[in-house]
């Protein structure tokens, strides 16, 4: 390379002649003309010497032709490949989108208030809900389009109303709902590929839309799959939890860091992009969307309420009456004909039971009250010589049955007489 500047700086800036350059630099005069009649540096270039994959070639781009899609370990044990898989990607790599093709990405812009990108996170790490047991719950995230503020919450289960009541937290925090949320085919929004009921009121009570991502396409909503990432990676490392609540409060006080981080796409904080984002939103509604778990049934005799596999004691007066079911993330709440009979914390364990003491009280004096009816029942009955039951019958229903009135002195007179 030095040699090849040196040259063509004596030649044309000095104006030396050939001879004289060959002479004071040492080299042929072949080498001096090469050098100056190539414009660009020289480069060492190894003859091609070919590759182990060369031979199978023909078998690749056969099966190519049928399965484009097909995975290199499958390929390598359909034509009996000897050698690692490192050189076999390599020409895949190469040749495979003549087969497959090219699926090309648009860089998208969001305005501000447009669109907010919602999923459902799954920590790997177990969070304690009761004595002796752990699970792993599902955390909602959302991320708004324009400013890429980021919210998140657990939830107590993958439940449509559950959900709800995730994103009802998230929106109500921010105080304003975007045109449109983005979702995945999660089972209880829009598995079928249609939005369900539930999240279509939801939807319908805060005048927004939802709109549901292509199958099997995590590109389509990617914000908020780098959200749960960045949730993975940044936040679930080195902590320990003691409950859900615990959970959310040192999510909440991460998250006040993490939106004052500058994000490299939009080149600014999304805690100070948040105020153009809110102001193009749409406002909030003066009644409450439907959420949370709901459900009416007719209380049985335990007088207990069944509710994503836990038990929840109601008040037994009502013990064959209808009760409505309505259960937040916090509190499950019964009610009878309008009336209050049972407000319990909802409990995030499986297969628990919760029983209210003042509920178990009146169950026992309400048995009590029946063992004692039954007693005097059974005292105002008496036994007949042969064996069966005779009900005691008062005296004067005899002396109505024959006619006969012993308070009218005359009367008795006449029928003695």
């Amino acid at each position: 390379m030095e040699d090849w500047a040196e040259v063509r700086r004596l030649h044309r800036a000095e104006g030396m002649p050939i001879k004289a350059i060959v002479r004071r630099l040492g080299i042929s005069r072949n080498t001096v003309r090469r050098a100056l009649a190539s414009d660009e540096p020289p480069k060492y270039r190894r003859a091609p010497t070919g590759s182990v994959v060369d031979p199978f070639e023909p078998q690749i781009r056969a099966l190519l032709t049928e399965w484009p899609t097909m995975p290199a370990p499958v390929i390598a044990e359909r034509i009996g490949w000897p050698y690692s898989l490192s050189p076999l990607k390599k020409r895949l790599t190469l040749i495979r989108p003549e087969y497959a093709g090219i699926d090309p990405v648009d860089r998208v812009t969001y305005e501000p208030g447009q669109i907010a990108q919602c999923d459902l996170w799954f920590p790997e790490t177990p969070i304690p809900v009761a004595a002796g047991q752990r699970r792993i719950l599902p955390v909602l995230v959302m991320t708004l389009g324009f400013s890429r503020f980021m919210t998140a919450t657990m939830i107590p289960s993958r439940q449509g109303g559950d959900i709800l009541s995730g994103m009802w937290w998230s929106i109500r925090g921010i105080g304003r709902v975007t045109k449109t949320l983005v979702w995945d085919r999660e089972a209880a929004i829009g598995g079928n590929g249609k939005v369900s009921t539930l999240a279509a009121a939801f939807a319908g009570t805060l005048a927004t839309q939802i709109r549901l991502a292509p199958p099997r396409d995590p590109e389509y909503k990617g914000m908020v799959e780098r959200a749960n990432r960045f949730l993975e990676t940044s936040f679930l490392p080195g902590r320990l939890f003691a409950s859900p609540a615990d959970f959310n409060r040192q999510l909440e006080d991460w998250l006040v860091k993490a939106n004052a981080r500058t994000v490299r796409s939009t080149a600014g904080r999304p805690v100070d992009l948040l105020e153009t984002d809110y102001r193009a939103m749409t406002s909030l509604p003066p009644v409450r969307p439907p959420v949370g778990l709901r459900n009416r049934i007719r209380l049985g005799r335990d007088y207990h309420v069944r509710l994503n596999t836990v038990d929840y004691s109601v008040n037994p007066r009502v013990i064959g009456r209808f009760v409505d079911i309505v259960a937040s993330p916090d509190t499950v709440t019964v009610t009878c004909e309008g009336n209050p009979v049972a407000r319990h914390h909802r409990s995030w364990a499986r297969q628990d039971v919760v029983t209210d003491p003042a509920h178990a009280a009146t169950a026992r004096q309400m048995r009590q009250a029946l063992a004692e009816d039954r007693q005097r029942r059974q005292a105002a009955l008496r036994r007949h010589t042969d064996g069966h039951t005779v009900e005691l019958r008062a005296l004067p229903d005899y002396d109505a049955l024959f006619g006969v009135d012993f308070t009218n002195p005359d009367e008795k007179v006449s029928n003695q007489q």
